[in-house]
């Protein structure tokens, strides 16, 4: 026992640097054989080969210990790197002393933190947009009319009769001024409503007589009644909107609107009886007429200045005031979808070719024809005119930019001069698979002369009927529209260069573009 605690007591006997292992180990050897002497180590114990001679292990064993597991010599590890606590027993200096066990980082300390610094951040961010709002640092003096119509500031243009601009905070997101540019706006919008001799008219129903309504629905409404006698009474004819764009009663709508009326009469906003308005001057192809009513008592009228369209973004937000169905003062909010739009309308006196339309996704429905079209500072921009019948949120309007050149020809009933309108002056066709061979064409390409028109610029350049022309200034035209399209995107006065086929024979004719609308006048 005392052998076997020994061994123990030397196997876990540190390899240096303990006072008490000072001196060899000796290893106890059998009886018969001498004590030997072996070097401090470590030791294993099992069925290993000893790292004695071959001879010693074959005594060993024939000496009968088969019973006892033979020592195995080992070679001594390296020294194990220990965990300390900066200190060391008995104040020796520890080379590991300063060594640290790193711990793993815990992860909910790093999201938490992480959360906080977001929380402050926006907290901080918001605070300086809130700041930013309040004190008008990115807005300038730009803002809604000014409220109240005794408002003492005066400006050159505003609403409620003073015509001042009150600055105020646009907020960054949707714009939360509406309601301020409704107050303000709205009573310088009117309605009007005209009045037809009965014999002169196949309807009885104003609501659907509304020329609006008309040339987008057709004319075969339902309710639709004509008049029992033919008399000189007037019956309601159509409806629309208005604005007064002049404190002493100067009105703005479409021409549409008050098309054929014998009588107009203005509704305004706080006054008990309509206005009788007298029809200035009007221009069928822009669609914008011109009215003015008088004040009573020498009361001045709410009014709306007119801004730049062309300072208007695509994006914009945009309110419409009218009075769709009857529905007096409708708001409508959108944006200006797009600008610079061309649309055709045919009527019963021709067709209305629009330009520059502004394109805008606020609610127009019949009833809004005429009303102002508002930008964010209570500015007019445009004159709401159409909307397509066969989509929901497109809307049209004139733009302001159309209105201002033309807006003392209104006012004065000065005739308004037309664009001009590029023309030759002939009747083309499509050709019929029939006259290919009678015509000596090798395929229907092109468009085929039908008619001249006499002292026109065809006829002068000696086109005659039955030409076909297939090429535009050097570019093949095959289709009728392909030549008419690229016949009116030339000037008046500009020389163009036709390629003509006659007797199966490809001629070149130069002729020169003529205005389409000074001949007519002549």
């Amino acid at each position: 026992m005392e052998d076997n605690k020994k061994e123990n007591d030397d196997f876990y006997r540190r390899q240096d640097g303990d006072s008490n292992d000072t001196t060899s180990r000796e290893t106890k050897a059998e009886p018969g054989e001498s004590k030997q002497e072996r070097p401090s180590y470590y030791y294993s114990y099992g069925p290993y080969n000893s790292a004695m001679n071959n001879e010693e292990s074959a005594a060993a064993h024939n000496a009968g210990n088969t019973q006892e597991d033979v020592a195995v010599e080992m070679t001594p590890p390296k020294p194990v790197r220990t965990f300390s606590y900066n200190g060391s027993d008995n104040g020796a200096q520890d080379p590991m002393r300063n060594w640290q066990f790193e711990q793993p980082k815990k992860r909910g300390s790093s999201l938490k933190s992480t959360f906080i610094a977001f929380l402050a951040g926006a907290v901080v961010v918001g605070s300086l947009m809130f700041a930013s709002d309040r004190m008008n640092l990115f807005t300038g003096t730009k803002g809604v009319m000014n409220s109240g119509a005794g408002s003492s500031s005066a400006s050159s243009s505003g609403s409620t009769g003073s015509g001042a601009v009150k600055p105020t905070a646009l907020s960054m997101g949707r714009p939360d001024n509406i309601a301020q540019i409704a107050e303000q706006s709205g009573p310088a919008v009117v309605k009007i409503e005209t009045k037809v001799k009965s014999k002169a008219t196949s309807r009885g129903n104003s609501l659907f007589d509304d020329p609006f309504f008309r040339q987008f629905f057709g004319d075969e409404m339902p309710n639709q009644q004509k008049p029992k006698s033919n008399t000189d009474q007037l019956v309601p004819g159509g409806m629309g909107t208005g604005f007064i764009f002049e404190k002493s009663g100067y009105i703005l709508t479409n021409e549409h609107v008050i098309d054929g009326a014998d009588e107009i009469w203005v509704t305004v906003q706080g006054f008990e009886e309509p206005f009788k308005a007298t029809l200035l001057g009007n221009s069928y192809d822009l669609d914008l007429a011109a009215l003015k009513i008088e004040p009573k008592d020498g009361k001045e009228f709410p009014w709306l200045p007119l801004g730049k369209a062309e300072d208007t973004n695509v994006g914009d937000w945009v309110v419409a005031i009218g009075n769709p169905y009857g529905f007096d003062h409708t708001v409508t909010v959108g944006v200006l979808s797009a600008k610079e739009r061309p649309i055709s309308i045919p009527d019963s006196q021709g067709t209305r070719n629009y330009k520059h339309l502004l394109q805008t996704d606020a609610s127009i429905n019949p009833g809004n024809s005429g009303g102002p079209l508002l930008n964010l500072n209570g500015e007019v921009i445009g004159i709401n005119t159409a909307v397509s019948a066969q989509a929901q949120g497109i809307g049209f309007a004139i733009p302001t930019s159309t209105i201002s050149s033309v807006l003392d020809n209104l006012k004065n009933n000065v005739k308004i001069p037309k664009e001009p309108a590029p023309f030759i002056g002939v009747t083309l066709a499509p050709i019929d698979k029939e006259w290919v061979s009678e015509l000596k064409l090798e395929n229907t390409e092109g468009a085929i002369v039908s008619d001249v028109v006499r002292k026109s610029p065809a006829f002068k350049a000696g086109i005659r009927p039955y030409d076909v022309i297939v090429e535009v200034n050097g570019v093949k035209a095959k289709t009728t529209a392909e030549v008419q399209s690229k016949i009116q995107a030339l000037k008046v006065n500009e020389k163009a260069t036709l390629g003509v086929m006659r007797d199966g024979k490809k001629e070149s004719i130069t002729v020169t573009i003529g205005d389409k609308n000074a001949e007519t006048t002549e």
